[in-house]
């Protein structure tokens, strides 16, 4: 009666500190004061990450560049001053001699009509469109990177929580099998077969503590901290529930960022091309100058001697009609037909990838949920087969190396588990991403699963 009262005793020892490293592994005990959550990590990535300052860097540049295309459309004014000394001789006589010019002048000219300037001005327009993809597109990418890293330090934290459990549970395993060996009820086989899953799991343990260590470092440069420290899931984790089929996510599709740039690329193509064809059509512009002419000293051709000035100014159209320019512009034109054709093909490639990464990224999170609801049964079994393991070794009819293939089998679908939740969450942003609708507020949703 004693021996099953101890043995009792130990088995309800062994299940506590088990449940106790799970408890540690899945993040159900009070978080760190010093954890951050994600949404406060991708805010600090956001500000530091040098990838999406780049790229932001590159949209403020786009947007300066699209600006400059107004200048096209706008009037263009100059000012120039000159002094001169200047040598006058002539056969004439008493009109010779050196004199001193100041002139100055300004003048203006406003395109009145230039098929040419006007395209260009469109796409301009275009370009800051185009600006705005990218950023998005940069955004949506800091998005992944920042919730990849997270998802990966915390799969790495439970592995290694997960190897410490089934490190203590092969302790426990090899410590009853020397036991028996001295008693004399099991033979040496025991010894060395828990002995040497001990230290299996022992390797598998340096092995998840180097992984962590890697994937900490890989979260601490994408958001620019030093020792990050994710805040785990609560459990258990309700995962979030994927609305609308696969052909309601590739409709939103169509709006996505990069098909929007291959789209208004199409646009700026065909503008490229009237750009082309205006270098046949005549140029309309309005100008108007003013100019003074003053020689201090006076002009030898004049009358006057001193302060002799002369005032110019004019006003006009001035039309150019081009008349032949070596087959450049018909050459040209070709060009940008042809460059129009490669957009609306690269329009097409952009939403068929589009479309297919889509259907890809929502049949993975269908295929995600089947497994984690799998394994969730399949960790309930494991449970019990471990349990019926242990009881047979006890009564003698299962050998040790059946409860340690019965532990490994337990601890092994508890990672797997674990990590198909955080495939699940980071899976649903993948699809966001695939169909263009991701957007920074997307991580709200996980930041209310995350332990309070």
């Amino acid at each position: 009666m004693a021996m099953v009262q101890t043995r009792k005793h130990k088995t309800a020892h062994r299940r506590s500190t088990t449940g106790l490293l799970l408890l540690l592994a899945f993040g159900t005990l009070p978080a760190a004061a010093s954890a951050q959550t994600l949404v406060q990590l991708f805010d600090a990535a956001r500000s530091t990450d040098a990838t999406y300052q780049s790229a932001r860097a590159q949209y403020e540049a786009n947007l300066a560049k699209a600006d400059q295309s107004r200048a096209l459309i706008l009037p263009s004014a100059s000012l120039s001053a000159g002094a001169s000394r200047n040598t006058y001789d002539s056969t004439t006589p008493n009109i010779d001699g050196p004199y001193t010019a100041l002139t100055a002048s300004v003048g203006a000219t406003q395109p009145l009509y230039r098929p040419g300037n006007w395209a260009g001005y469109e796409q301009g327009l275009k370009l800051t469109d185009i600006a705005k993809a990218q950023l998005m597109v940069a955004e949506q990418d800091l998005v992944i990177r920042v919730a990849q890293a997270y998802f990966d330090v915390l799969a790495a934290q439970d592995t290694l929580a997960f190897v410490q459990a089934q490190k203590a549970a092969v302790a426990e395993q090899l410590a009853s099998a020397r036991r028996n060996f001295e008693v004399g009820t099991a033979t040496i086989t025991d010894t060395r077969e828990a002995q040497a899953r001990h230290d299996l799991v022992m390797a598998q343990e340096i092995a998840a503590a180097n992984d962590l260590r890697v994937k900490k470092l890989a979260l601490d440069t994408v958001v620019s901290r030093t020792d990050a420290r994710p805040t785990p899931l609560a459990q258990p984790v309700p995962l979030p529930v994927l609305t609308g089929d696969a052909e309601t996510w590739v409709q939103q599709a169509e709006g996505h960022p990069v098909v929007q740039q291959a789209r208004i690329g199409v646009d700026v193509a065909r503008l490229e091309t009237e750009k082309a064809r205006a270098g046949h059509k005549p140029t309309v512009d309005l100008q108007a100058t003013y100019g003074i002419n003053r020689y201090p000293q006076g002009y030898p051709s004049n009358s006057l001697a001193f302060g002799t000035r002369q005032n110019q100014g004019s006003l006009g159209v001035q039309v150019t009609v081009p008349l032949f320019a070596g087959y450049s512009v018909q050459n040209r034109v070709r060009e940008t037909l042809s460059l129009e054709d490669k957009a609306t093909a690269d329009l097409e490639a952009a939403r068929r990838i589009v479309v297919q990464n889509t259907r890809t990224a929502y049949y993975g999170v269908i295929s995600g949920k089947g497994q984690v609801e799998a394994l969730q049964a399949a960790e309930t079994s494991s449970q019990s087969a471990l349990d019926a393991n242990k009881l047979g070794y006890q009564v003698g009819v299962r050998i040790n190396i059946d409860v340690l293939n019965a532990q490994s089998q337990l601890y092994q679908t508890k990672r797997d588990l674990a990590q198909a939740r955080y495939n699940v969450l980071l899976g649903e942003l993948r699809l966001r991403q695939a169909s263009g609708s991701l957007r920074a507020e997307d991580l709200q949703g996980i930041e209310a699963l995350l332990v309070r």
